[in-house]
């Protein structure tokens, strides 16, 4: 059974920090893309960041480069997403999600393995 927990959001004033961690367990691989998203009331899921199986290759949404980083460590099974530069338009439910395979993609519909979620509130 796949299990990825989010930990490390909270309430932070805009240009703070905050860095977001997921444990994973029970893929079959521990080299499987995955990626993080977040989704603001009333809205649906915004694609944030993702990062190859190896870790070798990320991508980042236009709206959080620059701020965000996505990284992960494949011997401890744990996904980070390092937020600088908060914004009041990041406030959200941030999520990781994990795909079957090592292979990236940008469409959440494309990520069978989901967090529950961890909400990042950034005050103006």
């Amino acid at each position: 059974q796949v299990q990825l927990v989010e930990s490390g959001g909270g309430l932070v004033q805009a240009g703070g920090s905050l860095r977001l961690s997921c444990v994973v367990s029970g893929v079959t691989s521990r080299y499987n893309a995955m990626a993080w998203f977040r989704r603001a009331p009333g809205k649906e899921h915004e694609f944030v960041a993702n990062i190859n199986g190896a870790g070798s290759s990320t991508y980042h949404a236009d709206s959080v480069k620059g701020r965000f980083t996505i990284s992960r460590d494949n011997a401890k099974n744990i996904l980070w997403l390092q937020m600088s530069s908060l914004k009041p338009e990041d406030t959200a439910v941030y999520y990781c999600a994990a795909r079957a395979n090592s292979i990236v993609r940008v469409n959440p519909q494309e990520y069978p393995y989901w967090g529950q979620g961890t909400q990042v509130t950034v005050s103006s």
